[in-house]
């Protein structure tokens, strides 16, 4: 027989199937992921408290995106976040390998039939219809239609392989289980998908041209080979991605190391659990148990492989902990964002989350800045007021870095609840940065002026406008708890602070004209620099109540899920 190889069609079968599967499978990973993402974060938060559930859920949201690499991203996030820790995120992961065992069960089932039926519906319906949401129903339909087209292509040209000898000799080859894990291993690391691998052994088994012990060998390579791209993925990323890496790693070569030795019986395992065809005999027969018996085979050892570590996450976790330590904390640490990592940036529901979180870190900073301020101010010298200053570099970093990861946010398909956030959290990081701003450049230049005027502020008046002071950061503390834990209500409390922050500002503002017909000296700048100051903290207090205005419209759009248009403009500073 002519050398099948030498065929351009047999190649353009071969990788043109693999091409339209790996095509279809990001299409459904992606519209689900916008569909879903929401609702699995919310999943995941809630339901990881417990191991077996935490696995259980891992399954459950890996076998509807068929991808573990977005379950990890999504732990990433989590842990980063401080929402989990790293012994919460281990069930998951391994509830992860169970969810990507339904694909092959799906392709072990004769569908190739309905793949261009699906593609036509997913087309149509993403094409025509208006909503958003049914557009990605649509792709997620038209990515599955994909994926059977493309296994289709693909069993139809590996056809003439079935009576080329060097291939079945090279089959042959497969029959040592070490080396066919290694070749499982390797294919899957260069094609990043073990969902893709499965499917490929099914096609070839369905054909006659692999056995099962050498498929079950291979897809246990392909369990070692998934762990290439998780890995990659966490190069120059933070610590908790890389120890997420590093647990998915450990736990599938592990897994694969247990039943290595093991392929016989594995083999036998799946026999029995699968369907016999006694009417037919020899490689018709071959075609058609093998599918599902390496589906099947591949669902037991992911499950065995839960059953058996699960007892074990704690001590898991503490592992990778020890292996992967901490980064010591550099002199710049404070200057660089902590939780805007970009390779969550495909999953905008925990970017917008993580960004949400270092708007906050970056609220402490303003607020720790605020709450020293005062002091120096009325007393400090101008060596401790450059210091003050000095401070402000942390702010305008972290506002940069984090309107640079909201920007590359925004150019993901977002949802309408997601776009309006993301609007909000940029709205927020301003006007923290503006905070910054006030005490680094008003209040410093009014403190400098206080030194070379030689005004001394008395104790009496200090009392005062530190009393004042105490009200600005009590509400700064309650905004940046409402933008912490999305409290509405305590964001709606920051906001009735007005009417008695306005009257202690008059109160304080009558008592200054008091002080001013008072026969004392360098009454006229004592005056004017003591008003500065009030001025100032009554402007920052403004800002904080336009920081819990937008917490107020934030939480009001998330209860109800499809807000209307909004068309009253951001209040003004006089409004607020």
């Amino acid at each position: 027989m002519n050398n099948p190889f030498a065929s351009l069609e047999l190649w353009g079968a071969l990788f043109g199937g693999l091409a339209l599967f790996l095509f279809g499978m990001d299409s459904m990973t992606k519209a689900l992921k916008l569909t879903a993402g929401d609702h699995m974060k919310d999943f995941l938060a809630r339901f990881t408290r417990n191991r077996f559930v935490g696995a259980g859920m891992g399954a459950i949201i890996t076998s509807i995106i068929q991808s573990s690499s977005v379950t990890t991203v999504l732990l990433v996030g989590f842990i980063s976040a401080g929402i989990m820790s790293m012994a919460q995120s281990v069930p998951v992961i391994i509830g992860a390998n169970i969810g990507t065992t339904i694909t092959a069960q799906i392709l072990a089932f004769k569908v190739t039939k309905l793949a261009l039926l699906l593609i036509a519906v997913g087309f149509f319906l993403s094409f025509v219809s208006k909503k958003k949401k049914l557009q990605q129903y649509g792709l997620m339909i038209m990515g599955l239609g994909l994926v059977f087209y493309g296994m289709s292509i693909m069993s139809d040209g590996m056809k003439p392989l079935r009576l080329y000898q060097p291939f079945i000799d090279f089959m042959i080859t497969l029959e040592s289980p070490i080396f066919a894990a290694f070749v499982g291993a390797a294919f899957t690391a260069l094609i990043q998908s073990s969902s893709a691998t499965t499917g490929i052994l099914i096609v070839m088994a369905g054909q006659g041209l692999l056995g099962l012990e050498s498929a079950i060998a291979l897809t246990l390579g392909s369990n070692i080979g998934t762990c290439v791209t998780a890995g990659l993925a966490s190069i120059g990323k933070p610590r908790e991605a890389v120890r997420t890496a590093v647990v998915h790693t450990l736990f599938n070569v592990l897994g694969a190391a247990i039943w290595i030795g093991l392929v016989p019986q594995l083999a036998d395992i799946a026999r029995w659990l699968s369907p016999v065809h006694d009417e037919l005999s020899g490689v018709a027969r071959l075609a058609a148990e093998s599918p599902r018996q390496i589906a099947n085979v591949h669902t037991f050892f992911n499950l065995a492989n839960a059953l058996i570590f699960i007892g074990f996450t704690t001590q898991i976790a503490r592992l990778v902990e020890w292996l992967i330590p901490d980064k010591p904390i550099r002199i710049d640490e404070e200057l660089l964002p902590k939780f805007l990592d970009e390779a969550l940036l495909s999953t905008p529901s925990i970017a917008l989350e993580n960004a949400s979180r270092e708007i906050a870190r970056m609220g402490l900073y303003a607020r720790s800045i605020v709450d020293e301020s005062m002091p120096l101010v009325i007393t400090g010298t101008k060596f401790d007021i450059k210091k003050l200053a000095d401070k402000d570099k942390v702010i305008d970093s972290l506002h940069y870095h984090i309107i640079e990861y909201l920007s590359l946010i925004s150019s993901s398909d977002l949802s309408k609840l997601q776009s309006k956030r993301l609007v909000d959290l940029i709205q927020i990081a301003n006007e923290l940065e503006l905070i910054g701003d006030r005490i680094a450049t008003d209040l410093v230049v009014s403190s400098i002026k206080r030194i070379n005027e030689n005004v001394i502020v008395s104790e009496q008046t200090a009392r005062v406008l530190m009393k004042f002071h105490r009200e600005v950061i009590k509400a700064f503390d309650s905004a940046l708890t409402a933008l912490s834990t999305s409290d509405r209500t305590l964001a709606n409390t920051v906001r009735a602070m007005k009417g008695d922050v306005t009257k202690m500002n008059k109160e304080i503002t009558r008592y200054e004209i008091q002080r001013l017909t008072a026969d004392a000296p360098n009454r006229i700048a004592t005056y004017t620099r003591e008003v500065e100051i009030l001025d100032i903290f009554a402007n920052i207090f403004r800002i904080i109540r336009r920081i819990a205005y937008f917490q107020v419209e934030q939480t009001k759009k998330t209860v109800e899920n499809s807000p209307p248009e909004v068309t009253e403009a951001v209040p003004s500073k006089e409004q607020t």
